[in-house]
């Protein structure tokens, strides 16, 4: 089997490059750093006798989207599934980020994310089974001071994959969608969270055995659903007066 992993290089996307390989697949894994994709691919295609083919484009950017990826036969043909473990964000991301920087981090967390999944729809309902797994925050849970633009984006991106239910084209399709809370990767690093750090290479492992479902939504770690409904009761004049970032 064949999978597109778009984000790979570090964190969760190189977990599940390395899981999906461990499970003899095949894979082509797409990040902006060659250096580290090339190591993946190294390391990878030596420990388990896959074939990994590697890709750098900007994921903000249709013009890469089409140049690079979805004109290349080679690389989208014969998909098994979809898995978009990006997510972009800027220290500038609040309120008054300047229109260049909200038009990059809505490409790169929803809009190129749609618009890859409209185009490949053709590829992967081909085959039995195919799979489509998107991966959205704990921050759009509610508006926030930080990181504003990137919330908002991941939040519609839970509704987009909502509606990929709803799709007849993709009936046959395994949809998933992971709501997440902190992990355990450079990014979080020296912050001062107020909640513990989770794994990615458990959550890598929950991905590769749920992948078969027809549709799942799923929040990482599960207390976060608990979380979640709680917050969704409390009125919006009282969260206002919260420092939530």
């Amino acid at each position: 089997m064949k999978y597109l992993i778009i984000g790979a290089s570090s964190g969760l996307g190189k977990e599940l490059a390395i899981k999906f390989a461990k499970e003899n697949n095949d894979l082509v894994i797409v990040s902006r750093d060659e250096r580290d994709l090339n190591a993946i691919k190294s390391d990878l295609e030596t420990k388990y006798e896959v074939k990994i083919d590697v890709l750098t484009l900007d994921f903000s950017s249709i013009e890469e989207i089409n140049d690079k990826l979805l004109s290349n036969q080679n690389l989208i043909s014969n998909l098994n599934g979809v898995i978009f473990p990006i997510g972009m964000m800027f220290n500038e991301d609040n309120s008054n980020l300047n229109l260049d920087g909200m038009k990059k981090l809505i490409y790169a967390n929803f809009i190129s994310i749609a618009y890859t999944i409209q185009k490949l729809k053709e590829n992967l309902i081909q085959k039995k089974d195919s799979c489509i797994i998107g991966f959205g925050s704990v921050s759009g849970f509610i508006g926030r001071g930080i990181n504003v633009t990137y919330a908002g984006a991941k939040r519609g991106l839970e509704s987009y994959f909502e509606s990929l239910a709803f799709d007849k084209d993709l009936q046959q399709a395994n949809i998933q969608f992971y709501t997440l809370g902190y992990l355990d990767t450079n990014l979080s690093f020296g912050k001062d969270l107020k909640l513990p750090k989770s794994s990615v290479k458990k959550l890598s492992n929950i991905v590769y055995k749920n992948k078969d479902n027809k549709f799942k939504k799923v929040y990482y770690p599960s207390y976060w659903k608990l979380i979640h409904l709680i917050i969704k009761m409390i009125p919006f004049s009282i969260l206002r007066k919260l420092d939530i970032k």
